[in-house]
């Protein structure tokens, strides 16, 4: 592959070089003749040379620079848009610079750029993992009611691939093949096709009250959260049963702790998908204390982040000393941030000075500690995910949340603004706040993919991941907003300029020789002059051996 990317940037060289030398050659050779020639004769001679060029000629020229220069613009266009970069650019940088030593893998300055790099790039690969939506919605009552209405799928292939991978590192063990109910759902996790994974939960529940099984159905089958809940209240039923009895014999050899680790997982999850049919049936208090319970139960299961879920419930309930509660929890260094978390701490803090704030009377007397301590807190947010802006604001379209987000990444801005944007608009001046003062974030890091102020440099990996995640009918939010490459501009500057010659010589062919003739006079006027000062001041038989050699 690096080969032919190498062929094709030669072979991009060489058309660049091709038209220099279209222009070149004709120019030397004038210069030769004004060398070879006497004074006498080199007028003459010029422009002999210059009526042997038709019309014709200058046509074949722009015509032929116009098309290859189309060409590797569109190529150059085809590559920028899927990738990202420049190929050319990306080539020389690549496979050219270390061939002309541009890179010394001896030096010492190079050993620790590299190490820095490396860093760099197991940061960049921790900072680009996917993680399980906390608020995902239910396939069958949501989802799938979005795809009967619109006619479009929601979710990818690839988020359901990675749910997929999910379901049965949670819900599944070593020890399955021993009960049939579970070895039928072993294999229901990895079925692709959703009917046949309904039809196996089926089977499975005809043996035994399984429920892992009960958790398909509740998800997939039910076309509506009522359903649902009642699914995953029986689910719950068996999952008890089933932690109760793998609890008791945990110790007994690491099958048997393997199994209640299974069994732990599949009864934080019922209850976890329960409080969420709760709140979504509008019983948000039971909810909070479903969520609550369950966090003072298994408080070392934060890989479910429930802690969201419970932000987003208060919220909703306005009980926001509760909700500082859970932030200064949770909104600590030495744990990973989330959108959740910075844009919720941005509107406890703008809440208490956004009811009043006027940019214009700001101008005038400068912002108060409160308002400088919300336009901190808000442009710390921004920071972490630029994308949340525009949804909030709703500049852009918002679409369902898929099931997997990428942190800091247009999926997670969409997962928050779905849910979180009510909260937002239920806060007086919150959103003016936001619209007035978010931009300001991006004067404090003018190179987010080199350094950041608050957190790590934005990663790089944030578009190419979204586009796996979010369906292919929205557009993809991409921060820092590229820039197009100077090959293309100058590819397109190119090809643009020489069309207009070929279509002007084709045209007017008398006139633009009369052009081109002037042109290239004028061009050589500063050459005859200076050709004829040295000939004046040099001995006329130096001159000559030197027109000989």
């Amino acid at each position: 592959m690096a080969l032919v990317c190498l062929w094709l940037f030669i072979l991009s060289l060489k058309q660049y070089f091709a038209h220099f030398l279209s222009l070149v050659v004709p120019l030397l050779n004038l210069f030769y003749l004004c060398d070879s020639c006497s004074t006498t004769l080199h007028h003459s001679t010029m422009s002999m040379f210059l009526n042997t060029l038709t019309p014709k000629f200058y046509v074949a020229l722009t015509g032929t620079s116009s098309l290859i220069s189309g060409l590797i613009l569109i190529f150059e266009w085809w590559y920028f848009r899927k990738y990202g970069t420049s190929f050319i650019e990306q080539v020389s940088v690549s496979h050219l610079r270390p061939l002309l030593g541009g890179v010394d893998s001896n030096s010492p300055n190079n050993s620790n750029t590299s190490n820095g790099d490396s860093d760099a790039n197991r940061q960049s690969v921790s900072e680009c993992k996917v993680w399980r939506n906390p608020l995902n919605l239910f396939r069958g009552a949501e989802y799938n009611r979005y795809t009967w209405v619109t006619g479009r799928e929601p979710l990818t292939y690839y988020d359901m691939n990675l749910s997929a991978q999910d379901h049965q590192t949670f819900f599944t063990c070593d020890t399955d093949h021993l009960r049939p109910a579970d070895a039928i759902m072993q294999k229901a996790w990895r079925e692709r096709n959703p009917q046949a994974r309904i039809s196996a939960a089926h089977e499975a529940l005809e043996l035994n009250e399984c429920a892992t099984a009960y958790i398909l159905l509740a998800e997939e089958e039910a076309t509506t959260i009522v359903e649902a809940e009642k699914l995953f209240k029986q689910a719950l039923k068996a999952g008890e049963g089933c932690y109760r009895r793998s609890q008791q014999l945990q110790h007994h050899g690491a099958q048997y702790e393997a199994q209640h680790r299974r069994d732990t997982n599949v009864l934080v999850y019922i209850k976890r998908r329960l409080a969420m049919c709760t709140r979504k049936l509008g019983r948000t208090r039971e909810a909070v204390k479903m969520m609550r319970d369950l966090m003072k139960e298994f408080p070392l299961l934060s890989m479910f982040n429930i802690h969201e879920n419970l932000l987003e419930a208060l919220l909703e309930l306005q009980a926001y000393a509760d909700v500082q509660a859970v932030l200064a929890k949770y909104d600590d260094i030495s744990l990973p941030k989330s959108a959740t978390i910075c844009y919720t701490a941005a509107l406890l803090k703008a809440r208490a000075v956004s009811d009043k704030f006027s940019p214009e009377a700001a101008s005038r007397r400068g912002l108060s500690t409160a308002e400088m301590n919300a336009v901190e807190a808000i442009h710390r947010a921004v920071e972490f995910n630029p994308h949340v802006p525009k949804y909030l604001l709703e500049m852009k379209s918002l679409i369902l949340p898929p099931e997997h987000i990428l942190k800091r990444g247009d999926s997670e801005a969409i997962a928050y603004a779905f849910f979180h944007l009510q909260h937002w608009k239920r806060v007086e001046g919150a959103l003016n706040l936001l619209h007035c003062t978010w931009e300001g974030t991006f004067r404090m890091i003018p190179y987010p993919l080199e350094k950041g102020h608050l957190f790590y440099p934005y990663p790089i990996c944030t578009e190419t991941a979204d586009r796996e995640l979010l369906p292919s009918f929205h557009e993809v939010s991409v921060y820092p907003k590229k820039e197009l490459p100077f090959f293309i501009l100058f590819t397109a500057g190119l090809c643009s300029f020489t069309a207009m010659l070929a279509l002007l010589t084709h045209q007017f062919p008398e006139l633009m020789g009369v052009f081109a003739k002037a042109f290239l006079s004028t061009l050589f006027a500063p050459l005859n002059f200076v050709m004829e000062k040295v000939e004046s001041i040099l001995p006329s038989s130096l001159w000559h051996q030197l027109t000989r050699i």
